[in-house]
């Protein structure tokens, strides 16, 4: 059974006061399977960040299905969303979204915190991921006294610190360097060496042609889905 699936998936936007509408997606048909590394590319309003939006619970379809985990979330109320968000999925975001006045060690522990987990299981939780991602010597640090491609580490942590089936990356490096931006592609790609399925956002061809498959999309339709080898 595919991780996540998406069946004749369609979204319509209504522009505010008038009634034109406007398809960022058009009957997308896509499935990803356990452990992949998928890029989807495509120019400004090509649909890329619609179909994240809604791989990520973001947004529902207008028709259409999206299946997570064998789970149909197409019609699902906000709160099951929400909770869906927090315990099965891991976002990743260009600008780390970090919260300012915690320290690595909290802003790990954050999501859990909200889930009520047990103050000792939340610091093991996030002593291993800091070790995951070489980062244990900066527990006690703010955001502002990291570099950008520390606190990406730090998102990425976060990311996955409830274990969620699918982590979902938007340009991911698009605020670091050369340098720093291949470091956190290494991460990515040993984060899926462990079998970490990954979807991410890119513009950039160098990036996606890191990755195993390649979506792109046109006007709201995928127009080509390529595996490597």
């Amino acid at each position: 059974m595919p991780i996540a699936a998406l069946h004749s998936l369609t979204k319509i936007y209504r522009k505010p006061g008038s009634m034109v509408e406007v398809y960022a997606l058009r009957d997308v048909d896509l499935e990803f399977e356990q452990a992949e590394y998928v890029a989807i590319m495509g120019a400004s309003g090509s649909g890329k960040s619609t179909l994240l939006n809604i791989l990520g619970c973001l947004d529902r379809p207008t028709r259409g299905r999206y299946l997570l985990g064998g789970q149909d979330t197409s019609h699902l109320e906000d709160d099951v969303l929400s909770e869906i968000r927090g315990r099965q999925l891991g976002f990743i975001f260009q600008d780390f979204n970090l919260v300012a006045q915690l320290t690595v060690r909290e802003n790990l522990e954050l999501p859990l915190l909200y889930q009520g987990v047990p103050a000792a299981e939340r610091r093991q939780k996030a002593e291993t991921l800091m070790e995951a991602v070489a980062l244990s010597d900066r527990a006690t640090h703010l955001p502002s006294e990291l570099s950008g491609g520390q606190q990406q580490r730090v998102a990425i942590a976060r990311s996955m610190i409830n274990d969620p089936l699918v982590l979902l990356a938007d340009e991911p490096t698009g605020n670091l360097d050369s340098k720093t931006g291949a470091d956190i592609l290494k991460l990515f790609d040993s984060l899926n060496e462990q079998g970490r399925t990954i979807i991410m956002v890119t513009h950039n061809p160098n990036i996606a042609d890191g990755c195993k498959r390649t979506i792109r999309l046109a006007d709201g339709k995928v127009i080509d889905d390529k595996r490597q080898g």
